[in-house]
């Protein structure tokens, strides 16, 4: 048998060494070769000129992360004993996952995501006012879809390229969301707000509607901006009432503010343009996508019972319902910066939903900006505008965002994608009023001026809804309209701000619509926005049973009553039309038409009813960029 030595340390290292000589050599050879090896850098947002650049590494729409949750609210509004679940879906940057990368969230929530019912059936407007409403149609509610893993696709391939997550939420008793649909009011607050409480780690998200799992936003860093359009532009400005933290910034496009300024007008029942007959428990019905079994419930108690017992479609009153449906009387809880966009040709959500809200902002020293355009319902502002918006607020990026013109304003006839014109504020600070009184002969065309009568002068208009205001407005003379006009403008005239109108009128019935529409003429009936027509500048519409509260113009909110009025019996009112920024050209002439039906927005009572107009005691506020000065410069 061989019996193992060990080897002495010169037999071992001198082999060693030699291992170790031709390892150096190799080695030395190797990277004399080789390029330098490059620590590769994680992907984060870029910014250029204040804006959040698209950054190829977050390009690959394969590689984004998508989740589906359910957030739990504050609120049980289906009284089953259980917080209401919203469901959520999430697409952000794989790096979120793989580089601990965290990242600002862009948020829209909806109530039509799910879809919206069919074949809607509005209310029947021909019935005379003060009377019983016909019995309410019955519609079909939209149908309910189980399985939705993808909420919606808006704004992802905008944001998440540039280094945002985006984020969709279904309103409550939409899609797969819990609840009962409320059409404004604390759940479609708490909702969004619950939402935002996830985002930042206060609310809990599960994996399931009705599960323990939890789902948790590591990867956000607490930022949040929303935005959205119509009803999902509403939702912001619902949620920043709330002061939730880390809600820092929203742009409303075309909010509803007030379902009580979408339905009525200074106590009118009035409808929004496009949707004759359409009321709040209409849009109920509209947007009711959620579960069926919670709809017998939901019906019985919001639409049923809520609705019906606080709309009042036989007064038009302003009440507490409405009043918890307005936003304005939250507007102080709003802590989120605010750019405000709007249509001048929106007569669906009129020009007055975010104007109201602009100028409470400004009051409160909430940071607030202003986009207006000549278009209808919708129109977001330039892109360039939502970036530095929501690079500033949400990444910090100093590109001086908050020192904007407050008022950007797209000119008339300007090309889509123009950027708009600055302006200081809105209204114009180099706008004032000029009071403008009537001339007679208005069923022809008496006059608009600064010159104020000097004898008594009544002039009658008949009510006839068979005649559309845009026909009304072009016709040579009729007697259901009054008309008084400037002459033909010599110059331009920029109107911004309110037109305010005081009138003194009697009627000889107890009710009667009252309409009050500012036209250029020749009339121009084309087409143009959301009910719209180019000749109309500016339309408002009231109650005169309601002439105690109809005082001062400004925002409409008094839970004053109308009474019925004394036919005969003159009555003062003064309101306001709808706000804007507009230029009438020269070789146009402004006038003022007044009547009663309107048959595009109003209830249809039998023709018939007169109204008598006390010329001496009306008159127009009307405010011009300028002044009196550019007035008579326009029109002597």
């Amino acid at each position: 048998m061989h019996r193992f030595e060990s080897p002495t340390w010169t037999q071992i290292a001198r082999p060693l060494a030699l291992v170790l000589a031709i390892s150096a050599a190799f080695s030395l050879a190797a990277s004399a070769q080789a390029p330098e090896s490059k620590v590769v850098k994680p992907a984060t947002p870029q910014f250029h000129n204040g804006q959040a650049q698209v950054v190829p590494a977050f390009q690959d729409k394969t590689k984004w992360i998508k989740q589906e949750l359910w957030v739990e609210t504050e609120f049980d509004s289906d009284a089953d004993g259980k917080r209401d679940r919203m469901h959520v879906d999430v697409t952000r940057p794989y790096q979120t996952d793989t580089e601990g990368l965290k990242v600002a969230v862009v948020y829209e929530s909806s109530p039509y995501f799910a879809g919206t019912m069919k074949n809607q059936k509005m209310w029947d407007v021909q019935h005379e006012l003060g009377a019983t409403p016909p019995p309410r149609p019955v519609n079909e509610q939209a149908a309910y879809i189980p399985v939705r893993p993808e909420i919606a696709r808006t704004e992802i391939d905008t944001w998440v390229p540039r280094g945002f997550a985006v984020v969709h939420s279904e309103a409550p008793g939409t899609g797969l969301s819990e609840g009962c649909p409320t059409v404004g009011g604390a759940p479609e607050e708490l909702a969004p707000k619950a939402v935002i409480d996830w985002l930042n780690g206060r609310a809990k998200g599960y994996t399931s509607r009705d599960g323990n799992e939890e789902v948790k936003a590591s990867w956000s860093t607490g930022k949040v901006g929303m935005t959205g359009t119509s009803y999902n532009g509403t939702i912001p400005l619902a949620a920043a009432t709330t002061g939730v933290a880390g809600l820092e910034a929203i742009i409303p496009i075309a909010p509803n503010t007030s379902y009580y300024h979408y339905y009525r007008s200074n106590g009118l029942i009035r409808h929004p343009g496009g949707y004759l007959g359409e009321d709040v428990d209409q849009l109920y019905d509209f947007i009711y996508s959620g579960k069926p079994e919670k709809r017998e419930y939901c019906n019985k108690t919001i639409r049923d019972g809520k609705m019906m017992a606080g709309f009042d479609r036989l007064r038009g009153d302003y009440n507490d319902f409405w009043a918890e449906r307005d936003l304005l009387t939250k507007i102080k809880g709003v802590k989120a910066a605010t750019l405000l966009a709007h249509g001048q040709h929106d007569w669906n959500v009129m020009p007055e939903h975010s104007i109201r809200i602009y100028e409470a902002l400004k009051k409160q020293g909430t940071p607030a900006q202003l986009y207006l355009h000549h278009g209808g319902h919708g129109g977001p502002p330039p892109m360039e505008m939502r970036n530095r918006w929501f690079s500033h607020y949400l990444y910090g990026i100093d590109n001086g965002v908050e020192n904007d013109a407050r008022a950007m304003i797209m000119r008339e006839g300007a090309e889509r994608g123009t950027p708009p014109t600055p302006y200081l504020d809105f209204p114009n600070p180099e706008a004032s009023a000029v009071q403008l009184f009537l001339g007679a002969g208005g069923n022809r065309a008496g006059a608009l001026s600064m010159a104020k009568p000097s004898a008594m002068k009544i002039e009658r208009v008949i009510d006839d809804v068979t005649f559309a205001g845009g026909i009304l407005a072009s016709a040579d003379q009729s007697p259901n309209r009054l008309i008084y006009a400037t002459p033909e403008l010599k110059e331009a005239l920029h109107m911004s701000g309110t037109p305010v109108i005081q009138i003194r009128l009697a009627a000889n019935k107890p009710a009667a619509n009252l309409s009050v529409w500012l036209v250029t003429l020749p009339f121009d009936q084309k087409a143009v926005g959301s009910a719209g027509q180019m000749g109309v500048v500016s339309r408002a519409w009231a109650d005169p049973q309601n002439f105690a509260s109809l005082t001062q113009g400004g925002n409409y909110d008094s839970k004053a009553a109308g009474v019925p009025l004394k036919p005969g019996q003159f009555v003062d009112l003064r309101f306001d039309l709808q706000p804007g920024d507009r230029i009438i050209p020269a070789g146009k002439r402004l006038a003022l038409m007044i009547f009663s039906s309107d048959r595009d927005f109003t209830l249809w009572p039998k023709a018939g009813t007169e109204l008598q107009v006390d010329l001496v005691k009306s008159s127009l506020s009307f405010p011009v960029v300028g002044g009196q000065a550019a007035w008579k410069a326009a029109v002597e």
